[in-house]
C-alpha cells in the first residue's frame, strides 16, 4: 500500500481538527444553550407551585410535578451527552496501569453504595499491566462493575466474578471478563445495547439513562480496546473487555 503523501496527511489533520472543533461546539451547546431553557422551565414551574399551589386542583398539581420531573430528567440526559462528547475529545495520557487495584477500589465503593445488600466479588489474585489512560480505564470499569451490581439487585446475594487472561491478540492483550448472576437480558434485543439512551429494562425496574455502555465502548475505542456482551434472560450477563497490554507485561 502506498504511503500517504504530505498533502494527504495535512488534509487528514485538517479534517481531524474540524471534527474536534465541531465536538467542542457541541459540548458548549449542550452545557450552556440547552440548559438555560431547562432552568427556566424548572424555576417557573416551581414559582407557579408556590404561588398558586393551594388554588390548583390535584390534577393540575400533578401536571406541574410531571413537568418539573421531566425537565430534571432532560438535564440528566444532557449530562450524559456532555460526558460522551468529552470522552471523544479529551486528551489522554497512556501509561502502564495495573487494573486490579482499580477494580478492588471500585468494588469496595459499590459495596458501600448498595448496602445492606450482599455483593460477593470474586476477583483474581493478579492481572497483567495494561497500556491505558488511568482515568478513562477507571470510568470503563466503574460502568461495567456498576452494571453488574445493579442488575443483581433482585437476587438474594449478588455474585460478580471477574477473571482475566493474557492473549496474543493485537500483540498482547488482556481479556477481562465480568460475569454476574443478575437478570440478564433477552439476546434478541442485544443490538440495542449500544444505542445512546437505549435500555433493555424499564426505568421502574432499574435506574439509569442507558448511556453507560455507550460511554464504555467509546472510551475503549480510544484505549485501542473493545467490548462484547452476552447474556441469558434471568440467568446473568457476561461482559468481555479487551485491553492492550503494556509492552513489558
Amino acid at each position: 500500500m502506498e504511503a500517504p503523501t504530505e498533502e494527504r496527511m495535512a488534509a487528514l489533520e485538517a479534517e481531524l481538527a474540524a471534527v474536534r472543533a465541531e465536538m467542542q461546539q457541541f459540548t458548549y451547546t449542550v452545557s450552556h444553550d440547552l440548559r438555560a431553557p431547562l432552568r427556566h422551565i424548572t424555576a417557573f414551574a416551581q414559582l407557579v407551585q408556590e404561588d398558586a399551589g393551594p388554588l390548583l386542583t390535584p390534577e393540575v398539581q400533578g401536571f406541574l410535578a410531571t413537568l418539573t420531573d421531566s425537565a430534571r430528567h432532560m438535564g440528566v440526559l444532557l449530562d450524559g451527552l456532555l460526558e460522551l462528547s468529552r470522552i471523544g475529545s479529551m486528551p489522554l495520557h497512556f501509561v502502564g496501569v495495573d487494573p486490579l487495584p482499580l477494580i478492588r477500589d471500585i468494588c469496595a465503593e459499590l459495596s458501600a453504595m448498595h448496602r445492606p445488600r450482599t455483593l460477593e466479588w470474586r476477583l483474581p489474585e493478579q492481572l497483567p499491566v495494561v497500556q491505558a489512560d488511568a482515568g478513562l480505564l477507571r470510568l470503563v470499569l466503574t460502568h461495567i462493575l456498576g452494571n453488574a451490581a445493579k442488575f443483581t439487585a433482585t437476587r438474594a446475594s449478588g455474585v460478580v466474578d471477574v477473571t482475566g487472561r493474557q492473549t496474543a491478540k493485537n500483540g498482547g492483550a488482556l481479556e477481562l471478563q465480568v460475569a454476574d448472576n443478575g437478570v440478564g437480558f433477552n439476546p434478541a434485543l442485544q443490538e440495542g445495547l449500544f444505542r445512546v439512551f437505549g435500555r433493555l429494562h424499564s426505568a421502574r425496574e432499574f435506574e439509569g439513562i442507558g448511556i453507560g455502555l455507550v460511554l464504555s465502548r467509546k472510551a475503549l475505542q480510544r484505549l485501542h480496546g473493545a467490548i462484547a456482551i452476552e447474556a441469558v434472560q434471568n440467568e446473568g450477563c457476561r461482559v468481555r473487555l479487551l485491553l492492550r497490554c503494556a509492552p513489558d507485561a
